[in-house]
């Protein structure tokens, strides 16, 4: 890992020291339970992006199981394939037998930190998965005499090849027909120290994936510890509100834990895999699963968090592309609903009718050549939308070029699919939500296909359009092609609405077979993904009377509550979507914060993992994305200071970053504004929301006295690259 690349942002923060976390951490007094799990561990965690550590267990007999984002089993068809359980170590201590249990998840250190108590025995182990190597270092001491037994493990099945000698064991996937390419790994033991273990000493156990690394334990440690504490100074917030500063920091600790640059990118569970059958293969989710753990890293100045994304998306294109020419004649890619890296489709359907009928009941194995698309064409777009909200956030023209392809091969496919009818383009059989034989439906589906002009299909497509003009643009390309994208863009159906009991609310499609879809549902999880997020194309400097109709759709969010916790109906999907969304469209902000605690309150581990019946890291972005937009936002071109966020109550935030490569940081102290300070990366124009409604502001650049006077409820000015730019009341 190239560190010029790890700090990027880092080398603006002197415009405003950033603030470390607090030292939070999330605390275990009795054992773990839901370890081994197909979902997320209820256990303490760590991890380095690559690895992952779930501490499990008991004081007498402790598992530590070890994930890593790389090791897939890659069957294609689901269940069978998916990402893979490495292994894990056993440390068995028989004298902690009865012993007290504490432990403690430590984010600011990147580590785990236990206390295991028996009458007047003491032990304690301090774990963690080093930042910059492939090793698990966990070392123990103990106030008397104890003897530790340690076991290396892999486990066995799923037709893996376990191999074992002394300090090792490896597991590989190999020969088995229809595998698409071979994995293996390999844990390496090594202990320091007498496993009889005396007072006052200490016994250290490292485990290494792969080679071991050169550098000596303390050596490791040392750049753990100097990696994690540059972490935190890259970006922070200050909200006066310790139980959502605690989550804040802890879901950006988990995030940059199962996500880092030059690795692969986490599925579902991130590398927190406990066992092989992880639900849904622990693949790449396309209709949102995937892309939503990464949206709270663009605004939180963690870009490089986000770089593993875009190649499983690169990589599957070639399939993508006889996907669409296929199946629907069509150019450009058409994508399932499930991928792996390297290419690997993980969502085929079962390979035998008597199978099928068995999972789905229905005998038909053959649906779409066998792939499961699930009724939607959206796939491929939606994958496009973490790649525009990157290029909006840096501008970095290298980046740009390699998403290029990508980008305009979607626009190949929309071109074609689109149909122009009576002066708008319309969207046919592309589908609001999955269309798929089940047992509940008896294997009977295909009545329930037809919508038109679903709202998750047209926001995209539309989100789409604009960033092909604007990525077009910025790099000089396909300028012929733009009256074309600009046509779509004027021309495209409207997002539905509909007049019940004398209030306009949103319909999710405009027409469609399904009752339930057809109804005048209100704004919810998967018209917002179109919309607001990731799709961005609506809000109240975009359309404010469009805004006003979403307002008030989430204004009545409170009337379908069933229980504490359950406004925005985020139990099942999209906690990390809802609550974001309702900053977007300007509700309440206490009622916002009011809520997010009582859902955080009704439903999270004890590890601080937020859950949800549905997924995994991507609950990791909702407590930091909802924070940072009530406290800025820029995603419809215009940046705004505080835009949602009640000035009665103190804020500050350090070096998050907005859109058009500006990295800001400002304070908000007895209800007013002390400064708005930017770094601008790329040179661009800057449009602002005046963050002191009526008065002049005056703008000082690289500290020199002030050079300009801006006046307005809004104001654009112009930056050089990487240029220091302070704004302050003219008083």
């Amino acid at each position: 890992m190239k560190i010029s690349r790890l700090l990027l942002g880092l080398c603006f923060i002197t415009q405003a020291a950033a603030q470390t976390p607090g030292n939070y951490s999330f605390v275990y007094t009795s054992i773990p339970k839901d370890v081994p799990t197909a979902k997320v561990p209820d256990a303490p965690l760590a991890g380095n992006g690559d690895i992952g550590l779930t501490f499990g267990g008991t004081p007498e007999h402790l598992k530590l199981y070890f994930g890593k984002n790389d090791f897939w089993r890659a069957y294609p068809v689901y269940p069978g394939g998916g990402i893979a359980f490495p292994g894990g170590l056993d440390i068995t201590i028989n004298s902690l037998k009865g012993a007290t249990y504490y432990a403690e998840q430590l984010p600011t250190k990147g580590s785990i930190h236990a206390v295991f108590t028996k009458d007047d025995l003491k032990a304690e182990m301090n774990t963690l998965v080093t930042a910059m190597h492939n090793t698990v270092i966990t070392e123990i001491t103990a106030n008397k005499t104890c003897k530790v037994d340690l076991n290396l493990w892999a486990p066995e099945g799923n037709t893996s090849v376990v191999k074992k000698g002394p300090g090792w064991v490896s597991r590989s996937f190999s020969g088995t027909p229809l595998l698409e390419w071979p994995s293996e790994v390999t844990l390496t033991m090594k202990v320091y120290g007498d496993q009889q273990l005396q007072p006052g000493k200490k016994l250290t156990i490292t485990v290494t994936f792969g080679k071991t690394p050169e550098e000596n334990i303390a050596e490791m440690k040392a750049a753990h510890q100097q990696w994690w504490d540059k972490f935190w100074q890259r970006s922070g917030i200050q909200i006066n509100d310790t139980m959502l500063e605690k989550y804040y920091t802890n879901s950006q600790y988990l995030f940059a834990s199962s996500s880092r640059e030059g690795k692969y990118a986490p599925g579902i569970w991130g590398p927190f895999i406990t066992k092989d059958s992880s639900a849904w293969g622990g693949d790449y989710h396309l209709n949102y699963n995937y892309q939503a753990p990464y949206w709270a890293a663009f605004s939180s100045n963690y870009i490089d968090l986000t770089d593993n994304y875009d190649q499983p998306l690169l990589d599957y294109m070639e399939k993508g592309r006889w996907h669409a020419k296929d199946l629907l004649n069509m150019r450009g890619i058409y994508f399932p609903v499930g991928i792996g890296p390297r290419g690997l489709c993980t969502t085929l359907w079962p390979l035998t009718p008597d199978e099928m009928e068995v999972r789905y009941g229905t005998r038909e194995n053959t649906i779409d050549h066998g792939y499961k698309f699930l009724g939607q064409k959206i796939n491929a777009v939606f994958g496009a939308a973490n790649m525009l909200m990157r290029f909006y956030s840096t501008y970095d023209e290298q980046y740009a070029e390699k998403i290029y392809p990508y980008l305009l091969a979607c626009a190949d496919f929309w071109e074609d699919y689109l149909k122009y009818t009576n002066g708008r383009y319309v969207i046919e059989n592309d589908h609001y939500g999955e269309v798929m034989p089940n047992l509940k439906n008896k294997g009977q589906w295909r009545h329930m296909l037809g919508d038109y002009n679903s709202t998750l299909s047209l926001g995209l497509v539309k989100m789409l359009f604009k960033g092909m003009i604007n990525v077009s643009t910025y790099l000089n390309k396909d300028a012929a092609r733009q009256a074309k994208w600009q046509h779509i863009l004027t021309h495209l159906s409207p997002f539905p609405t509909q007049e019940v009991e004398g209030r306009v609310r949103l319909k999710s499609v405009e027409k469609s077979p399904s009752p339930w879809h057809s109804g005048a549902m209100g704004l919810a999880r998967v018209s917002i993904h179109g919309l607001i997020l990731p799709g961005e194309v609506c809000g109240p400097v975009t359309d404010s009377a469009f805004n006003a109709i979403l307002l008030s759709d989430v204004s009545h969010w409170k009337d379908k509550m069933q229980g504490p916790g359950s406004w925005g109906n985020t139990f099942g999907n999209g906690i990390e979507t809802c609550f974001p969304a309702a900053v977007r469209v300007g509700y309440d902000a206490d009622e916002i914060i009011k809520q997010l605690k009582a859902r955080i309150y009704a439903q999270s581990n004890r590890n601080g993992w937020i859950t949800a019946a549905g997924g995994g890291t991507e609950t990791l972005s909702a407590v930091p994305l909802t924070i940072n937009e009530m406290l800025l936002q820029s995603y419809e071109g215009r940046v705004r200071i505080f835009p949602n966020w009640n000035h009665k109550r103190d804020a500050k935030f350090n070096n998050l970053r907005a859109y058009g490569a500006f990295v800001i940081s400002s304070s908000l102290k007895n209800g007013r504004v002390e400064y708005v300070k930017l770094q601008s990366e790329k040179g661009r124009d800057c449009e602002m929301e005046n963050p002191w409604p009526g008065k002049a502001v005056k703008l000082t650049r690289n500290n020199k006295p002030a050079s300009s006077i801006l006046t307005g409820r809004t104001f654009t000015f112009k930056t050089s690259k990487n240029e220091s730019i302070e704004l302050s009341p003219l008083e």
